[in-house]
């Protein structure tokens, strides 16, 4: 990853969306994608090429086990609330 440091709010309506550069027909010498992340008024956009895709498994790993935290936060809190 190049540098860059930002801080987001994610929230329920965020969305989540991947273009694909790879040339009109499909034979592009340097593909990429974009990964864009947000409602449109604020968004990270991650420019991945084809030698990143271990990263991103790496990202939505994390993002996995991340939301399944999120999940046991709000079952704890509902049950002490309860």
């Amino acid at each position: 990853m190049k540098t860059i440091t930002t801080t987001a709010h994610l929230e329920s309506d965020t969305e989540a969306v991947i273009h694909v550069f790879d040339g009109a027909d499909h034979n592009s010498p340097a593909p990429f994608i974009s990964l864009r992340i947000g409602n449109g008024d604020v968004d990270v956009v991650l420019l991945a090429d084809p030698d990143a895709a271990p990263a991103l498994r790496t990202l939505a790993a994390v993002a996995v086990e991340a939301a399944g935290l999120l999940d046991a936060m709000a079952l704890n809190a509902s049950e002490v609330q309860g």
